[in-house]
């Protein structure tokens, strides 16, 4: 295939890095068996067939390493089919040195587990990460350097100290996954080099030969799209990828959806996201694409699946906004939706300093996070918990790409506007925008759609599915008719009544019944839990409340209302340890009286300000309030000591709420927020379904 935008100018400069058959030439792409993974202007070829695979990103470093392969299962069953990962340099290098992958930070058993789950990975390699991690993975050991002899070690550049230290950090890498590459039989499909990058692009193209010369021989390489480069970049080195979010963490305003927050909702002709970042990048950035920009296929790497709230932006998710982003992003021409992040996690205890991104680091200090939590609102949840409208609305979206994609990948865009886009035969619509205008709707729908040669769908107003059992399914879309027009013949179709047209079956779902649909094999399984293949095995997970007491009693009043610095970002700064003197005090005990072998979880409701959970004086879980309860892992806490300790929340506290939890704050006594509204049991009960 002849890359499509290619323009007279540059033609030459840009077939030098594509091979006769148009596809990119990157590393070594195929692997033993024969197969290979090819990419070319329009996106992935796997065994010789265009594909649009799903990627969703998980932090093995974040998650119980015993959970992996459990996690890793529910996400193929939730439509992801390529797995994105950080390798953070601070969880594994702390110490100069001495290296540690072990337990949950074991990269290589991971990626065995990838392995044997056939799930592709990509992996991002840094030196630089972020990932709302402390100094964004940098090591204090580095970062100490850095400020010592800057002309030898200053982050993010050529300079010969850090060069070498960052060579040190692929070799160890490396060392870890080798033998687990694509043309080693393994899963490793694709590196990333650094993150969110200016550039140079010297800098890129030195680390881009150092990770090659290291051993990382891979189908592809890959950037992050954002933000515009400084220079001009060598094409067909690295592949950009893209991202757009909701709402931001980041931002320095206090209110609802600034700046251009409502424009990731709706179909255009960019790729570039001028929100991401903006505290590190500016709330000016550029969306503007050049041609060698669109020479590239359309791929994804931190579609928002959700979002931290920050200390001084409480952002509430509902789930609502994952597949409208996912519609929109694929209406305008993406081959990948590639979210960050699709599962959450738990960000290592240090008792040192947090692990998490904070005002107070000496480098990428641009946000207090949660010192502990890292759940991120998003699809699978830090317990991987699923949120119960992201997690079926994207799933029932990805089966679609996965029985369908490969002709919608092929498919150009050939109308363009706000809320509606086509792509060959399939029309996308998206008028929901989050907070703005959130009874809005979005959806995908056939026109002229040649199932096969026999028959043609020439319109509809329900959502294509799947094909199993023999069926052709479809979902309704709440509010309209459920129509089919087949080969000319207008069809009223019943929900979740099959029906026959032109020779095959078909049926409608309606939406309920479609959030129950797991299509396993050639078959469609029902369930109002999660299901998921284990081996052979059809798992059945569900999330229940035990009408268990949790005993819980006031030990010490909260000491009054603290003073609200502003940090050295120019936003509110968190709780520093001297000011947890203020806390309200609970003891919960009688824990040990619950089954410690079953999978429980605590679910704290409350509201204040921040909430922090002790075990033997070590913090377990903490959590900023935005409305939401906070989870913790009931195995932490078992035999011990535990305190749940709560900050009061002060009307005049200079952080962004949304409308809900605002309200609360404006109308609690004496314009201060505290109170324990419950502490519940959750099991989480898995179980093979017959």
């Amino acid at each position: 295939m002849i890359l499509k935008t290619l323009l007279l100018g540059t033609c030459m400069t840009l077939s030098m890095a594509v091979s006769a058959q148009g596809t990119f030439k990157f590393g070594t792409n195929v692997n033993p068996d024969g197969i290979k993974f090819e990419v070319d202007s329009r996106g992935f070829i796997i065994g010789g067939k265009h594909v649009l695979p799903v990627m969703g990103e998980i932090h093995y470093s974040r998650v119980p390493e015993q959970e992996w392969r459990r996690e890793l299962q529910k996400m193929r069953a939730g439509g992801i089919t390529i797995v994105a990962t950080y390798v953070f340099w601070i969880h594994h290098e702390e110490e100069e040195g001495h290296w540690d992958w072990s337990g949950n930070k074991n990269l290589r058993k991971f990626v065995e587990i990838c392995q044997e789950e056939h799930t592709p990975v990509v992996l991002r390699i840094g030196p630089f990460c972020h990932g709302e991690v402390y100094q964004g993975g940098f090591p204090v050991w580095l970062t100490d350097k850095a400020a010592a002899d800057p002309k030898q070690y200053k982050l993010r550049s050529q300079a010969p100290g850090f060069m070498e230290a960052t060579h040190r950090l692929y070799n160890n890498i490396f060392a870890q996954v080798n033998g687990l590459l694509w043309k080693q039989g393994g899963p490793i499909v694709g590196v990333q080099i650094e993150n969110e990058c200016r550039g140079p692009w010297s800098y890129y193209m030195a680390l881009k030969n150092m990770a090659v010369e290291t051993g990382f021989d891979t189908p592809f390489y890959t950037r992050t799209g954002w933000p515009k480069l400084n220079g001009t970049e060598e094409f067909g080195k690295l592949l950009p990828l893209y991202g757009d979010y909701a709402d931001g963490f980041w931002d320095r305003e206090l209110t609802d959806m600034p700046g251009d927050y409502p424009k990731a909702f709706i179909m255009k002709d960019t790729r570039l996201s001028a929100v991401i970042a903006t505290e590190a990048l500016g709330t000016h950035q550029t969306t503007e694409m050049s041609t060698t920009d669109r020479s590239y296929p359309y791929l994804t790497c931190e579609l928002g699946g959700g979002m931290m709230p920050s200390y001084h932006r409480r952002i509430r998710m509902t789930g609502k906004e994952v597949k409208p982003l996912a519609i929109c992003k694929l209406g305008s021409g993406s081959n990948l939706p590639g979210y960050y992040m699709y599962h959450g996690g738990t960000n290592p205890y240090n008792p040192r300093h947090t692990m998490a991104e904070t005002q107070a680091s000496p480098v990428t200090n641009y946000n207090d996070m949660p010192h502990i939590s890292y759940d991120f609102q998003t699809l699978l949840g830090e317990m991987g918990q699923p949120n119960p409208v992201s997690w079926h609305e994207s799933r029932l979206l990805h089966q679609f790409l996965a029985d369908w994609g490969d002709q919608l990948s092929q498919m150009d865009v050939d109308t363009l506007s706000d809320h509606y886009a086509r792509r060959g035969s399939f029309e996308f619509f998206n008028d929901y925008v989050r907070i703005l205008h959130e009874e809005g709707t979005s959806h995908v729908t056939p026109r002229n759609w040649h199932l096969n040669p026999s028959i043609l769908i020439d319109w509809a107003t329900v959502e294509p599915f799947c094909q199993a059992d023999g069926t052709i399914y479809f979902i309704a879309i709440n509010g309209k008719k459920p129509q089919l027009s087949i080969n000319g013949k207008v069809i009223t179709a019943r929900p979740n009544k099959p029906f026959k047209a032109a020779g095959m079956n078909f049926c409608v779902l309606s939406r309920e019944k479609a959030h129950t649909a797991y299509k396993i094999g050639d078959r469609l399984h029902y369930s109002d839990g999660i299901l998921y293949q284990d081996g052979q095995r059809i798992m059945e997970e569900k999330w229940e409340v035990i009408p268990t007491p949790v005993h819980h009693v006031l030990t010490k009043q909260h000491g009054g209302l603290r003073q609200v610095p502003t940090g050295s970002q120019k936003v509110a700064a968190q709780p520093i340890e001297s000011d947890w003197d203020k806390a309200a005090v609970w003891s919960i005990t009688h824990l040990d009286q619950l089954n410690e072998h079953l999978d429980l979880y605590l679910q704290v409701s409350y509201r204040g300000d921040i909430a922090r959970i002790y075990a033997d004086g070590i913090l377990i879980q903490d959590n900023f309030w935005n409305g939401k309860p906070m989870l913790v892992r009931l195995s932490q806490l078992v035999g011990k000591q535990v305190e749940l300790r709560i900050l009061p929340l002060g009307k005049d506290y200079p952080i962004y709420l949304q409308q809900a939890q605002r309200a609360e704050l404006d109308k609690a006594p004496d314009g201060i927020l505290l109170s324990l509204d419950s502490i519940q049991v959750i099991e989480r009960n898995t179980e093979e379904k017959e």
